[in-house]
Formats: structure tokens, sequence, C-alpha cells
């Protein structure tokens, strides 16, 4: 009998889903169907970029920060656009940073390259070798090598050090066999296969260092390796720090429950539905956005006066601003706007506004205007209400 058996008896590597309740179901599904809704989504590759950017900066940031990297998001964007200048007293921050960057783009390539399709140890060593490189050394710490001494995490001991390698052995045995999807169930399965090794991993602790890290990565790679595009990949790792003390919680109560993972998979699946709700309502104004700014053009089309491009890039203009633009602000909107504008009175600012209202490309007040994108939603139809649809039934 091995050590662990005796004090983490719990590590049995099963996976008991019949107590799940139905809800639990509906939102495992529905994350699928949100994932393959945003893999799906089309995207001009200026847009794509700046979307992948965003939402890499967000997972990184928010992997580091757990574990007390104190960069903002805005400092992780400044660095990965080659950016950010920090002094040398915080420089180690940056390379935390940097070591989670490369982790995630090797995951990315590797997969694409038909690699990573599944987890092996080694897999685990590098990740936990990955986010330790180049940063201050521990004592007792040595990154990609198992550790070699007793721990204890929030009042839990760790796995016993001399189990650790065989127990990371058999947890990637039982992911990689016990944990194959049905077709067209690939994403599914990836998300529960990512998050319980997720917790496998705070359980056995097998390393002096990095562990967290290490299983947000590890889960990373999972989710990619399932489908799940690299933008919702990063989602769990962001809701994990938005809700860090559940997160804490959440790990406390699956420690306690000595190996009860549902409460802990429907904490990250909830969390994981939520961020990807807000990122296809992201990607619908994009959306709504590009097919806009298609619309203003076409109804300009063959009018090539100077009046009708000034009225044209105006409306464009008011177009990137949320929210509407006062009246006195507009022909300072945009430098080009401005140019437009230079030599024309007041009278010929309002003339253009009016035109441009009865093209029903602007709404304005006397004090504001604002561009009528909602005319792109065709499928958001209002309800009608109660007496309305009375009134047809008695028709």
């Amino acid at each position: 009998m091995r050590k662990y058996e005796r004090s983490h008896p719990w590590l049995r590597f099963q996976l008991d889903l019949q107590r799940a309740t139905p809800q639990f179901w509906l939102l495992l599904g529905e994350a699928q169907s949100k994932s393959q809704h945003v893999v799906g989504t089309p995207l001009v590759p200026a847009v794509q970029r700046s979307f992948q950017l965003i939402y890499l900066a967000k997972g990184v940031r928010a992997t580091t920060a757990i574990e007390g990297n104190t960069l903002t998001e805005a400092q992780v964007e400044a660095h990965l656009r080659h950016k950010l200048r920090l002094p040398p007293s915080q420089r180690y921050l940056q390379q935390e940073i940097e070591n989670v960057v490369g982790a995630c783009n090797e995951v990315v390539e590797a997969v694409l390259r038909g690699e990573r399709t599944s987890l092996a140890l080694a897999d685990i060593l590098d990740f936990n070798r990955r986010v330790l490189d180049r940063l201050p050394p521990q004592e007792d710490v040595s990154p990609g090598r198992v550790r070699e001494h007793e721990v204890v995490v929030s009042r839990y001991p760790g796995a016993p050090p001399q189990d650790c390698e065989y127990l990371l052995q058999r947890l990637c045995t039982w992911l990689n066999e016990q944990f194959t999807a049905p077709a067209g169930h690939e994403i599914a399965f990836g998300i529960l296969k990512a998050v319980v090794a997720h917790l496998y991993i705070a359980w056995i602790h097998p390393f002096g260092d990095g562990n967290g890290r290490t299983a947000r990565l590890i889960e990373f790679q999972l989710l990619i390796s399932a489908g799940v595009p690299t933008t919702a990949a990063h989602l769990l790792s962001n809701h994990y720090n938005q809700t860090r003390e559940e997160y804490y919680r959440q790990l406390d109560l699956a420690h306690r429950s000595h190996g009860d993972a549902l409460p802990f998979l429907e904490y990250a699946v909830r969390g994981f539905i939520d961020g990807l709700r807000e990122q296809i309502h992201r990607l619908r104004e994009q959306q709504i956005d590009v097919c806009w700014r298609d619309y203003v053009h076409s109804r300009f089309q063959g009018r090539r006066k100077d009046a009708d491009k000034r009225k044209r890039d105006l409306a464009l203009a008011i177009s990137t601003m949320e929210g509407g633009v006062p009246i006195e602000r507009l022909s300072q909107l945009t430098p080009d706007v401005a140019a437009l504008y230079a030599r024309k009175s007041h009278k010929t600012l309002l003339r253009d506004l009016k035109e441009l209202a009865e093209m029903e490309l602007i709404e304005a007040s006397d004090r504001a205007v604002r561009a009528r994108k909602e005319t792109m939603r065709a499928f958001m139809s209002r309800v009608a209400p109660p007496s309305s649809a009375a009134a047809v039934e008695e028709g």
C-alpha cells in the first residue's frame, strides 16, 4: 500500500456524475454550444487579432494575479505589444507574465501541429518549469521537478512527496483513457476533463511552488485540445481571479469533501458560461459595427460630391461614439471631421445632420445625436404587448 492511500484515500481517479443535477447538464450543454458559437463567428483579421490579445491579457493577468502578481490588465496588454517598461525591482513581475504567455503560445502552436492531444507527465513537469523560469529562486523549490518535502496548503497536507510522481502519472492515464468523448460532445467532455485535472493538481500539490499556475495551464491545454477557441480557453482563469475568494472557498470545500468534485465543477462551468456570454456580446457588437459601416457606405453609393463624402464621414464618426455625442462637440469629433468642417458654418453642420436623420442613419435631438445601429439588429424585435396579442386572437 502506498502512503497516499492512507493519507489521501479520496484520490481514487473517479468522477461520479450520477449525482449531478439536471441544471449542471444544461450548463455543460450551454458551455459547448456557446463555445461553438465563438468558433464559428467570422471576424476581419485586425479585429480578430485585437480580440485574441484582449483575452490573452485577461487570462494571463488572471492566472498570475491569483498568485500575487500586481501588474494590471493594461500593463499586461502593453507587455504583449512590447511596450511595457518596468523598473528593475519589478521586472520579475513581467517575467512571470512572459512565462505564462510563452507556455500558452506553445500549447496553441503544438495543438495546431496535431501534438499535445493528450496529457503526459512530461507536459505537467514542463509547465511547472516554464511558470517558474528565471523567477527569484526559493528554498526547496526546483522548477519542473516534483517536491521532495511535505507541504500543507490551507490546513490540508499535500500528497506524500514519494507518491507525487506516481499520482501525476495516474492522473494522466485516467484523463487520457476515461474521458473519451462521443462524437459531437468533445468540448463538453474537454471542460469536465480540464476542471477535474485542475482539482487533482490542487489535491496532490506536487510542486514546491507554481502549482496553481501549472494547474491552470493544464486546464488551458485540455480546453484547446478539445476544440475550445483560444479566447474562450482563458475564461476559467479569469473567472477564478474575478471570484478569488469564492475560488479558494470552493477549493477548500473540495478538500474537506474528500473527493466530491461536483460543487467545484458547477462553480467553474457557471463562470465559464458567464465569460462566454460576455464574449459573444462583444463579438456581436463587432459584427454589428462592421455591418453598420457597410450599410452607411451603401447609402452613399454613387454619390460623389464633396458634401456627400462629408456627410458620410460624419455619420461614420458618430457611429464610433457609444451613447451619443453632444452637438457642440460634433465638428471636432475626430481630426478628419474637424478638417471637413473647419471652413463650414454651424448651419452647414445642422443641415448635414438633418439629412442624415432623414436617411435614418442618425437620431438627433436639440442637444445630441447618435447612430441608429439598432437597424442592424434584424431579429431583435420587441415582444408585442398583451393587448396587441389579445387583439390578434380576437380577430
